[in-house]
């Protein structure tokens, strides 16, 4: 595996892993810390496209349909945390965000070659 799978790979945990804990302070109403990890996700969303694009770069034909379907996951993450703060319904996104990190992680762990 090169450093930029690794990178890559840390940075979508990290950013799932900012989604719930951003979804519990809105939970919770703390409205500010919301808002904070919500922007420090933002950075991680940006992390996540650049390690992928650099991912991209090195096996350029097998990475379309992963690229398409890891813009669908960060833009249903931004989505949810939007929705849930302005307190609107957010169960179609929830569909459209498990099926697609479903299908991303299946593409990227059994079908897209080991390493690159």
């Amino acid at each position: 595996m090169t450093q930029y799978t690794h990178a890559h790979i840390t940075t979508w945990v990290i950013a799932i892993i900012l989604l719930f804990v951003a979804l519990a302070l809105h939970n919770s109403g703390k409205t500010k810390g919301f808002k904070i990890v919500h922007m420090v996700n933002r950075v991680f969303y940006i992390l996540i496209i650049l390690t992928g694009g650099a991912l991209m770069g090195a096996a350029f034909s097998y990475y379309w349909m992963k690229m398409v379907l890891g813009l669908i996951v960060i833009a249903a993450m931004e989505m949810i945390l939007v929705r849930t703060g302005k307190g609107k319904s957010t169960g179609v996104i929830w569909v459209v965000f498990v099926i697609s990190l479903l299908i991303i992680g299946y593409y990227g762990f059994s079908i897209l070659p080991k390493g690159v």
